[in-house]
């Protein structure tokens, strides 16, 4: 049997080398981890190893982005913009799908929400054209035409540099719109995510929310 050489530079077999190197591409994943990774998955069983694959190929084949709110879903309009019951006239613009969840789980807000994926960062490369700002004009400007009354923005990106320059750039374009535009209490402390807030503080952020001046 042939052998390439893996991360670490030794000798490794061809299908084994590979698999190192597809899981060190993941976000947080060493080349460390993805080798004891590997070899995890080559001492699992095949029965396991065959349903984890499965299931990678049937998020990639059955999950997409809601057209209106970008969020991950198996159907579109996604479950959350397809409620009536849910508040139609507040949007809650979050960074990422994992934000979405967070704040649900606070059960603090019943409105609807809007997924940038990511925020501002000069330092990484991401500007507003890679963030998905111009659907949520979009979708204002889509509103504003079939007369629906969307009465309030809610900035709740992250309280740390990105995810204030992010909330910063968004209150400049909505600014001229005349929609309110909210920002979420400081019982986020500074530098925190609002993926691993706690309900009791998700629910006080929410409440506290002020004007962005």
């Amino acid at each position: 049997m042939t052998s390439n050489f893996g991360t670490d530079g030794l000798p490794t077999a061809p299908p084994v080398a590979r698999l190192v190197d597809e899981l060190h591409k993941l976000p947080g994943i060493g080349s460390k981890n993805a080798q004891r990774l590997t070899y995890h998955l080559i001492r699992m069983p095949e029965r396991e190893a065959r349903s984890l694959a499965e299931a990678i190929l049937a998020v990639k084949e059955q999950v997409g982005f809601c057209s209106q709110c970008q969020n991950i879903t198996d159907q579109n309009p996604c479950a959350i913009c397809a409620n009536p019951n849910r508040d139609q006239g507040t949007i809650c613009v979050v960074e990422e799908p994992l934000d979405v969840l967070a704040v649900e789980r606070s059960g603090a807000y019943k409105g609807l929400y809007q997924v940038l994926h990511g925020a501002i960062s000069p330092m990484s490369g991401i500007g507003p054209e890679e963030l998905k700002v111009g659907d949520l004009l979009n979708r204002l400007k889509a509103d504003a035409a079939d007369q629906d009354q969307i009465r309030e923005i809610i900035l709740a990106t992250n309280s740390n540099l990105e995810g204030e320059a992010t909330a910063m750039y968004l209150h400049r374009l909505l600014a001229p719109l005349e929609i309110r535009v909210t920002r979420l209490a400081r019982g986020l402390s500074t530098g925190s995510e609002l993926e691993y807030a706690d309900e009791v503080t998700i629910s006080r952020a929410f409440e506290g929310r002020q004007d962005f001046v």
